[in-house]
């Protein structure tokens, strides 16, 4: 018994598996919806701002820093840049 909820905490205690951000992918059309769609996918959000009419996410996700860029109309990626 005692193996079976060591084992299960240690299931329990695992990330949620983490998906990359695509081009074609929809994050919402506010900042807010922007952070929490990268969050859910598994990124650490470091900043989100608003920029030459986009809005430009900094995202890290193991050793790569990303710049997430979304159209505020449509809600979708326009473009990604990795560090």
């Amino acid at each position: 018994m005692r193996k079976f909820l060591i084992a299960t905490a240690m299931v329990a205690a695992l990330p949620a598996l983490a998906a990359e951000v695509t081009k074609d992918a929809q994050l919402g059309t506010t900042m807010d919806e922007v952070k929490a769609s990268l969050v859910d996918m598994g990124y650490d959000v470091r900043k989100v701002k608003m920029e030459d009419g986009e809005i430009e996410a900094y995202a890290v996700m193991g050793d790569t820093l990303s710049e997430v860029f979304v159209d505020p109309a449509t809600g979708q990626v326009t473009r990604i840049v990795a560090k």
